[in-house]
C-alpha cells in the first residue's frame, strides 16, 4: 500500500465581507486576567423587499445574538467547541421575523467558553495555543448583498457578566445592566469602538453539530435550610446545565450558588470527589454569583458556563434577599429521539433511565466524560457509548463534528490525542487503540444504522494514517500501550493493556478491510487483510489457552472472544462462564469488560448469566448503583469520583440487541435487512423495544404467559427482517406486524 498523503478538507467556501473584531485587548501570553464579558452592537437600516435576511455569525468562545432586544433563537453554548487552530464554527440566523422596517440593531454577547479557558487544570486548556480574548466575525446579508458586517464601526461595552469560566462558573452584577442596550435607537455614543482582531486561526465553517438547548426543567424535590441564609436544593436527579432564579433584594446583595453531585449527611454541599485534584488552591469550582439590581423581582441564569449537579447550595448574607423561584435547567445537545425500551424489571428500567440521563448530560455539543470535573471529549468514553447513543438518539451529525475535530488534532505521524479538543495534553498520556477506535466505531455504525458511506470516505485517510502509526509502534505485531480495562473493581482486574489494545488494533484492521472494499480500494483491502492476519497470529502465539488460567482476567477472556482471537473459543467461553459464576456474577472488571462480557455471554447462549450481571444488586455491579438510588451512571463501582459518567453505558445497547434482538447487518445496511433474535432470560417476564430507523419504526416485544412466550414484531415496509426464535426455522419477515408464540421447554 502506498504511503498516505493525508489531505484535510474544509468544504466551506463562504467569502466573508466582515473582519474579526474584538475589544482591543492583547494576550501576549496565556493570561489569567479575568475581564467582563463584552457586548458588541451594530445598527442598520432595512427596507422589506420579500428577501430573507440572514446573519452569518461566529462569536468565540460562546455567543448569544440579540435582535431589536430579543434573543435570536433558543440555542445556547454556541458555537460548539472545535480545534480552533484548524476550524471555527459559524451559525446562520434567520433575522427576517425579528426585524422591522427602518432602523434595526443586533447585539452579540460574547463569553470565553472553550476558546479562552483560563481555569488552571490538569488538561492544559489554559495553555492551549489558540487561546485569546473573545472576538467575532459577522455578515448580515439580504439576498446576495451584505448590508452590515463586522468592522470598526461596531461599538462595544462591558456587560453585567463580570467573570465567566468553563470550569469555575459565572459572576453577574445586575447593577451593571443597561436598559435598552439592544434597542435600535439606544444611544451608544459612550460605548467604545471595536478594534480589528487577529483571526481565530482556523477556517470558518458552518456549524455541523446539533445545537445545545435548554431541553427540560426540574423543580426542587427537597429544600434543606442549613443555616439562617444557607439552603441546599435537591432536584432529584443528576443533570447538566444551570439554575434559573427569581429573586429580590437590595442593590448589591450577593447570592452564591454552588453546584455538586452529592451532599453530606448534614445537607451541606460536597464537591470533594469532582474538584479536588484538578484546580489550583483558591480557585472556585462550579460556582455562580449574582448581585441584585434592587427594585423588584429579578430573573437570572448563567449564559457562558454550565455545571454537572443534582444539588445546589445558595448562600446570601442580607435579610432582604428573598428567593421566589428556583428551577434546574437541563442543557444538552438537542438530539432527536430514536429509541426506547421498557421491561418487567424495575432495575433494568432504572438502568435505562440512568444511561439516557448520563448520555445526554455528557453531550453538550460533543460527547464528554463528565459534565463537571473535566468536561473533556475523552475518545474512549465516546467510543464505548456510541452504539448506546445511536439506539436512543439520532446524534450522527454531532459525532461527525467530533470526528472532524479529532482528525484536525492528528499529528503528521498519525498519532491521536486521548481527548479532543487537546491543548497539547493527551498524546503521550492514556492514548492508544481503545481511544482511537472512535473513528472506526462511528464510521462502522453510521453505515450499519444509516447505510451511510460519507463518514467512511471523509475519515478514511485519517484511519489509514493511524494504522500506519500503529504498525510503526507495534512490537511483534502487537500494541504495547493503551489505557486498558479502566476503572475496574481492583487493580488486579485491570489485566494486560497489550491484550485489549491489540484486540482493538485487530478489529480496526478487519473493519478497514470492509471500508476499503466499500470504497473500491481493493489494493488497500489486501494490505489490511494481510496485516490483520499477522496480528492474529502474533496474538494467538502469545495469548494462548495455557496463558489464561494463570494471568487472564474476566476482561482478557472476554476480549479474546469479542475480537474473535481465541484459539479454542469453546474452552475460552467455558472458562469465562465458570469464573463469572464463581464470583456470583459480580462485575469484577472495568469499562472494557462492561462491554465485552455481557455481549460475549449472550452470543454464547448464556443470556441468563449476562442478565444477572446487569441486574444483581451487590457491589460491584450496575444493580448496586440502582440500589443506592443513583440517577446517572457512576465512574467507579463503589461511587467514588464522578457520579455522572457514560463509560459503563453499553448496558442500554445490550438490551436493544439481545433482549429486543434487533441488530443491523452489514449486508443490508441502513436496516434494509436486519436481524430479529430476541433472548428470553428466565427471570424477565416481558420486554418491549422500539427503534425509529431511517426506514421506519421497528418494534420488538414479548411477554411470558405460563410456558409460552408471546412475541410481536413490527418491520418497516421497505425492510426485511431475519427472524430467529427457539424451536423455529429461520423466517424472513416483510414489512408489517407479525406475531409468534414460543413454547418453552419444561
Amino acid at each position: 500500500m502506498n504511503t498516505i498523503a493525508r489531505k484535510t478538507v474544509y468544504p466551506d467556501t463562504r467569502k466573508w465581507t466582515g473582519r474579526w473584531i474584538g475589544t482591543g485587548r492583547k494576550m501576549c501570553a496565556p493570561s489569567k486576567t479575568v475581564v467582563p464579558s463584552p457586548w458588541f452592537r451594530k445598527s442598520f437600516d432595512w427596507c422589506p423587499d420579500g428577501k430573507p435576511v440572514t446573519a452569518f455569525l461566529c462569536g468565540l468562545g460562546w455567543h448569544e445574538l440579540y435582535v431589536n432586544g430579543r434573543k435570536a433563537d433558543s440555542r445556547v453554548l454556541t458555537p460548539t467547541v472545535s480545534l480552533y487552530e484548524k476550524r471555527v464554527g459559524y451559525l446562520e440566523y434567520d433575522l427576517t421575523p425579528l426585524l422591522q422596517a427602518g432602523r434595526n440593531c443586533v447585539v452579540v454577547w460574547l463569553g470565553n467558553g472553550w476558546y479562552n479557558c483560563h481555569a488552571t487544570s490538569t488538561w492544559t486548556l489554559d495553555t492551549a495555543p489558540w487561546r485569546d480574548w473573545p472576538k467575532l466575525l459577522c455578515d448580515i446579508v439580504v439576498g446576495d448583498q451584505v448590508i452590515a458586517a463586522s468592522d470598526e464601526s461596531w461599538r462595544w461595552h462591558e456587560s453585567p457578566i463580570t467573570f465567566d469560566s468553563l470550569l469555575n462558573g459565572e459572576k453577574y452584577d445586575a447593577r451593571k445592566e443597561i436598559a435598552g442596550f439592544a434597542d435600535p435607537f439606544f444611544d451608544d455614543r459612550d460605548w467604545s469602538y471595536a478594534v480589528y482582531a487577529m483571526p481565530a486561526g482556523g477556517i470558518p465553517v458552518l456549524e455541523d453539530a446539533l445545537p445545545c438547548e435548554v431541553c427540560r426543567s426540574y423543580a426542587p424535590v427537597e429544600v434543606r435550610q442549613i443555616s439562617g441564609n444557607e439552603y441546599t436544593f435537591d432536584f432529584g436527579t443528576n443533570l447538566t446545565g444551570w439554575c434559573e432564579l427569581e429573586v429580590s433584594g437590595n442593590p448589591g446583595d450577593e447570592l452564591q450558588l454552588t453546584y455538586a453531585e452529592r451532599v453530606r449527611d448534614n445537607g451541606t454541599i460536597d464537591q470533594t470527589e469532582i474538584a479536588g485534584a484538578l484546580l489550583k488552591p483558591g480557585e472556585k469550582f462550579q460556582m455562580d454569583y449574582y448581585f441584585c439590581r434592587g427594585g423588584g423581582v429579578e430573573k437570572y441564569h448563567p449564559r457562558f458556563t454550565y455545571h454537572g449537579f443534582r444539588y445546589v447550595r445558595i448562600q446570601f448574607w442580607s435579610e432582604q434577599v428573598e428567593i421566589h423561584r428556583i428551577e434546574a435547567r437541563f442543557v444538552h445537545s438537542a438530539l432527536p429521539e430514536a429509541g426506547q425500551f421498557s421491561s418487567s424489571s424495575p432495575v433494568l428500567n432504572q438502568l435505562q433511565k440512568m444511561t439516557r440521563q448520563s448520555y445526554l448530560s455528557n453531550f453538550t455539543g460533543i460527547p464528554t466524560d463528565c459534565p463537571h470535573r473535566e468536561k473533556l471529549g475523552w475518545t474512549n468514553d465516546a467510543q464505548l457509548a456510541a452504539e448506546t447513543g445511536l439506539w436512543n438518539f439520532d446524534g450522527l451529525e454531532s459525532y461527525r463534528h467530533f470526528l472532524r475535530m479529532a482528525s484536525d488534532a492528528q499529528r503528521a505521524c498519525g498519532q491521536l490525542p486521548a481527548v479532543v479538543p487537546s491543548g497539547g495534553w493527551g498524546f503521550n498520556e492514556f492514548s492508544g487503540p481503545i481511544n482511537d477506535n472512535i473513528f472506526f466505531e462511528i464510521c462502522w455504525n453510521a453505515y450499519l444504522f444509516r447505510g451511510e458511506t460519507g463518514m467512511i470516505e471523509e475519515f478514511y485517510d485519517t484511519m489509514a494514517l493511524l494504522l500506519e502509526y500503529y504498525a510503526s509502534m507495534a512490537r511483534n505485531q502487537l500494541i504495547p500501550f493503551g489505557l486498558g480495562d479502566w476503572a475496574p473493581w481492583s487493580c488486579f482486574d485491570l489485566g494486560p493493556s497489550e491484550l485489549t489494545s491489540s484486540g482493538y488494533y485487530y478489529q480496526m484492521l478487519c473493519r478497514m478491510v470492509r471500508f476499503a472494499h466499500l470504497l473500491g480500494r481493493a489494493e488497500d483491502a489486501v494490505h489490511y487483510q494481510r496485516t490483520a492476519g499477522l496480528v492474529r497470529h502474533a496474538f494467538q502465539e502469545k495469548y494462548h489457552a495455557g496463558y489464561l488460567p494463570e494471568h487472564g482476567t474476566l476482561t482478557a477472556l472476554a476480549a479474546m472472544l469479542y475480537f474473535d482471537l481465541a484459539i479454542d473459543s469453546e474452552a475460552t467461553f467455558a472458562e469465562l462462564l465458570e469464573r463469572i459464576r464463581r464470583v456470583e456474577h459480580k462485575a469484577f472488571f472495568g469499562i472494557l469488560g462492561a462491554k465485552f462480557i455481557p455481549r460475549v455471554l449472550a452470543e454464547g447462549g448464556a443470556v441468563d448469566d449476562a442478565y444477572r450481571i446487569l441486574t444483581q444488586e451487590q457491589c460491584p455491579g450496575w444493580g448496586y448503583w440502582v440500589k443506592c438510588g443513583a440517577t446517572t451512571l457512576w465512574e467507579q463501582w463503589n461511587g467514588t469520583a464522578s457520579r455522572n459518567h457514560i463509560m459503563f453505558g453499553d448496558v442500554s445497547a445490550w438490551c436493544y440487541r439481545y433482549l429486543g434482538g434487533i441488530a443491523p447487518q452489514w449486508d443490508g445496511a441502513g436496516f434494509q435487512q436486519f436481524q430479529l433474535k430476541p433472548c428470553f432470560p428466565n427471570s424477565l417476564t416481558s420486554f418491549q423495544a422500539e427503534y425509529r430507523s431511517c426506514r421506519g419504526r421497528i418494534r420488538s416485544e414479548w411477554k411470558r404467559c405460563g410456558s409460552r412466550i408471546e412475541c410481536r414484531f413490527e418491520v418497516p415496509d421497505t425492510s426485511v427482517a431475519e427472524l430467529s426464535l427457539p424451536g423455529r426455522d429461520l423466517t424472513m419477515l416483510s414489512g408489517g406486524i407479525h406475531e409468534f408464540t414460543v413454547v418453552e421447554e419444561s
